[in-house]
């Protein structure tokens, strides 16, 4: 038997639906069609960050993924062309409570629908966002197809079908997609300032290669700032291609998937950078796929956790850390060899979020120290991975 969602109480929402999000409980939400008008299967989640909703939606770690944004009010500062975390966005659809507020703010260039449509990105708005978050908070996140008819043209037993038939993103390696195609030098951007914009980076004292299972552009940014040339390259490159590079580092990007998946290619890759001793640093899927690497299993997370405001403990210093996050998996704990600590643990469910090999430069955290959008909280990360670098191309010389 089919389920309705309860009506949205928004006023703004036509008689008519033209866009309809069908779970594969049998639970249907309807509400009006935006951006590209099409059909869309992925796994559906929830993100709570009042800001920034440019960047999440083109971060390619939600590759797979509907996206249901819990704040209201989204699209008052439209969108541009540098704000992007990807060349490409690889997110499958996008849920709003209310209809896009009309932008007002000096660098945007085009309006939210506008840009989902160029983009291919099928959206709804009018749905009752907080009964879906209820949902996927009750029972996990569902698989889902969404989809944009301004003819009201539905057939839901044939969007259930297809909903039920995707296999999910478990055991899905979606890195392999997501990656670049060439190999690359990023041209030295900085982090944006207010005054300046995007400043590119005259000094570049350290190598590092960045291993790109989906990385984005603020991570990049941010090695600029610490006068870091970065070399990115595709997630199958082998290590010794890496190291003929001569890098001072490796790092480890995030990225979407099931990282199991992905560390079938990745973890042989890895286990011979870590034994030439260089320090390595990794995020979000990069730290899942380092702690396979070093032994540990990762499983698949009920909702996973998606917003900007997440309290991590940083068990090292002992200080609270408020942190963007991102993913769908985890590391397990008891799965952990004794040559591993524990760096950072969620205040929310005490998950794991970071870990460091205890014999040599190699570190992760499962947050984004990048943020994008989100507080900045965690950026000493990066200053770590730098003096790590420092000390050991001084200890080469020596």
């Amino acid at each position: 038997m089919i389920k309705k969602a309860k009506k949205s109480s928004s006023k703004k929402i036509s008689q008519i639906p033209t866009g309809i999000l069908v779970l594969e409980n049998k639970t249907i939400f309807k509400g009006i069609g935006i951006g590209y008008q099409g059909t869309a299967t992925g796994e559906v989640c929830f993100n709570t960050s009042l800001t920034g909703y440019q960047e999440i939606i083109s971060d390619p770690s939600y590759a797979g993924q509907i996206i249901n944004f819990t704040f209201p009010h989204i699209g008052n500062v439209g969108t541009n062309k540098e704000d992007l975390e990807s060349d490409k966005v690889w997110t499958k659809g996008v849920i709003f409570n209310s209809e896009i507020t009309g932008p007002s703010n000096y660098r945007s260039l085009i309006n939210l629908d506008l840009w989902l449509k160029k983009n291919k990105i099928v959206g709804i708005t009018g749905l009752d966002t907080r009964a879906l978050t209820n949902s996927i908070r009750d029972n996990g996140a569902p698989k889902g197809t969404i989809s944009f008819s301004k003819k009201n043209n539905f057939n839901i037993s044939k969007l259930l079908n297809t909903t039920t038939k995707w296999n999910g993103l478990k055991n899905l390696d979606l890195a392999e997609h997501v990656t670049t195609t060439k190999n690359y030098v990023w041209p030295g951007f900085k982090t944006w300032k207010k005054e300046a914009g995007y400043l590119k980076n005259k000094k570049k004292s350290l190598h590092v290669v960045a291993v790109d299972y989906g990385i984005k552009k603020n991570i990049l940014r941010y090695f600029s700032d610490f006068n870091c040339k970065v070399t990115v390259v595709s997630c199958k490159t082998n290590a010794k291609d890496i190291l003929k590079m001569k890098p001072n580092g490796i790092f480890l990007s995030n990225g979407p998937g099931d990282p199991a998946a992905t560390g079938k290619y990745a973890i042989p890759i890895i286990k011979d950078l870590i034994k030439k001793n260089l320090p390595i640093f990794g995020i979000c899927l990069g730290h899942q796929i380092l702690a396979l690497t070093l032994g540990a299993k990762t499983k698949k997370m009920n909702l996973g956790h998606r917003g900007a405001n997440h309290p991590v403990k940083n068990l090292i210093k002992g200080n609270v850390e408020i942190t963007s996050q991102n993913h769908g998996f985890e590391v397990i704990k008891n799965s952990l060899s004794k040559n591993i600590q524990i760096t950072h643990q969620s205040l929310f469910d005490n998950s794991i979020e970071g870990i460091r090999l205890k014999n040599k430069p190699v570190f992760s955290v499962q947050y984004h120290p990048e943020s994008n959008p989100g507080p900045q909280d965690s950026v000493y990360l990066f200053e770590e991975f730098v003096r790590s670098m420092k000390k050991n191309a001084k200890k080469k010389r020596s």
